[in-house]
């Protein structure tokens, strides 16, 4: 099994985190999504993933997952223990909801793409862009805090599948200097992680390839 990856992607991010949960040794591949215009544009890197995006988990020689979402359900499947979902029905779609919420409506907005495009194509300030993450990182926040426990992580006493949305979801918040004070649950999740040893793991600052 090897993992395309990147240090500071959050995408790249959440499947560290998944596999050192589970306890999954991979090889890492390091694809620098700044170096000579982008590796990921190069067509050694398209010829594994066509969208040339990182993650990509290849898990022989023939079969390679990507999207992280993908990434993550599959490996859920494929090794279900521990696991990161709740075995009740309405309870796995309430943590699925939070992982969405993430995935969906708050990091799509910020990826280097759209900003990229705000730059370039709407000549848009810096200023502008930084509100921009602020406004989408904040109303996503302001929803996964009211639908987060009081206790633990997310969910519960140990980690699962939202957690695995939502620390890289704040590592970026931080990056982007996002006001965090108004998300006393969520800040909560980010101490327990960073009191864990996956989500030490997992952390870019950890990785190979961070600068």
């Amino acid at each position: 099994m090897k993992l395309y990856t990147y240090w500071r992607s959050t995408s790249s991010y959440r499947v560290r985190i998944a596999l050192a949960l589970k306890n999954i040794e991979a090889e890492q591949a390091f694809i620098h999504l700044v170096r000579n215009g982008g590796e990921q544009n190069a067509p050694a890197y398209r010829a594994i993933n066509p969208q040339g995006r990182v993650p990509a988990l290849a898990l022989d020689a023939q079969n390679v997952v990507t999207q992280s979402p993908a990434i993550l359900e599959y490996l859920e499947e494929a090794y279900p223990d521990p696991a990161l979902l709740p075995s009740d029905l309405v309870h796995r779609a309430k943590v699925r909801a939070v992982a969405a919420i993430i995935g969906c409506d708050i990091h799509p907005l910020h990826n280097v793409g759209p900003l990229n495009h705000l730059r370039q194509k709407f000549e848009r300030s810096e200023q502008d862009v930084t509100g921009w993450i602020a406004t989408w990182v904040g109303q996503g926040f302001a929803a996964v805090e009211a639908l987060i426990g009081d206790d633990g992580f997310c969910f519960g006493p140990e980690p699962g599948m939202a957690d695995v949305y939502l620390v890289p979801q704040l590592y970026a918040a931080r990056r982007f200097n996002v006001p965090l004070e108004s998300y006393p649950r969520i800040l909560r999740v980010e101490k327990l992680a960073a009191e864990h040893e996956a989500f030490r793991k997992a952390h870019p600052s950890a990785q190979p390839d961070a600068e």
